[in-house]
C-alpha cells in the first residue's frame, strides 16, 4: 500500500499474537456501513483513556505530553469518521460494544503502579490492532475509505508506541511478562468465535 511504512507494519504485527482472521474480514466487507459507526465509537473510547490517564497521572508529564497529542488526534479521527457518516447519509448510534477491551482490562493489575503499566500495555494493543485492522480492510475499500484508513496507519503505529514506550519506562524493568500475558488474551478474544460483530471482535458465528 502506498504510503506506508512496510518496517514498521511488519513490527506492529509482531507484536500482535496472530493475524486477523479472513473470516472477519469477509463479514466485515459485508457490513462496511456499522463498522464505520463502530469506529467512530472506537476513536471517542481512545480519546477518553487518553485523558482518564492524564486525570489520573497528573504528576507525570511525559505521560500528559503523550496523551494529550494522542486525545486531540483520536478527536480529529472521530471528526472524520463523522465526516463519512454524515456523507453517506448513515446514522450514528449506540452499539453494544465488543467483548475485546472488556475481556482485555480484565487482567489489569488492581494496584499503582502495577495498574497504569497494565493500562498502557492494553493501550497499546488495541492501537495495534487497530492499524492491523486498517491494513487488512484497506485493500478492499472504496477509494474514499482506502485513503482514509492508509492515512490513519501511521498514527495509529505511533500510539502503540507511545503506549509501551511509558510502560517500559514506569515498570523500570522489563515488562516482557506482563506483554506476554496480554497477547495470550489478545489472541483468544481475536481468534474464537464471537456472536457479535465490531470492529474488534473475533471469528464471526
Amino acid at each position: 500500500m502506498q504510503n506506508v511504512d512496510p518496517q514498521a507494519l511488519e513490527e506492529l504485527k509482531a507484536f500482535l499474537p496472530c493475524e486477523t482472521p479472513d473470516e472477519w474480514v469477509e463479514e466485515a466487507l459485508k457490513n462496511q456501513d456499522m463498522l464505520l459507526v463502530n469506529h467512530a465509537y472506537l476513536e471517542k473510547c481512545a480519546a477518553r483513556t487518553a485523558l482518564t490517564l492524564m486525570f489520573k497521572h497528573p504528576d507525570k508529564p511525559d505521560l500528559l505530553h503523550k496523551m494529550s497529542r494522542l486525545a486531540r488526534e483520536e478527536l480529529v479521527h472521530f471528526e472524520q469518521v463523522m465526516k463519512i457518516i454524515k456523507k453517506r447519509e448513515l446514522k450514528y448510534k449506540s452499539h453494544q460494544p465488543s467483548r475485546y477491551a472488556g475481556l482485555m482490562n480484565a487482567g489489569v493489575r488492581k494496584q499503582e503502579p502495577d495498574r497504569v503499566i497494565d493500562t498502557l500495555i492494553v493501550g497499546a494493543f488495541i492501537e495495534a490492532r487497530s492499524c492491523e485492522r486498517f491494513s487488512k480492510l484497506a485493500p478492499h475499500l472504496d477509494e474514499e475509505l482506502q485513503k482514509f484508513y492508509i492515512s490513519l496507519l501511521k498514527s495509529e503505529a505511533r500510539h502503540y508506541k507511545d503506549y509501551i514506550t511509558l510502560a517500559e519506562k514506569y515498570a523500570g524493568k522489563s515488562i516482557d511478562d506482563r506483554i506476554e500475558f496480554f497477547r495470550e488474551v489478545e489472541k483468544d478474544a481475536i481468534l474464537s468465535e464471537d456472536s457479535l460483530f465490531r470492529f474488534h471482535s473475533g471469528i464471526p458465528v
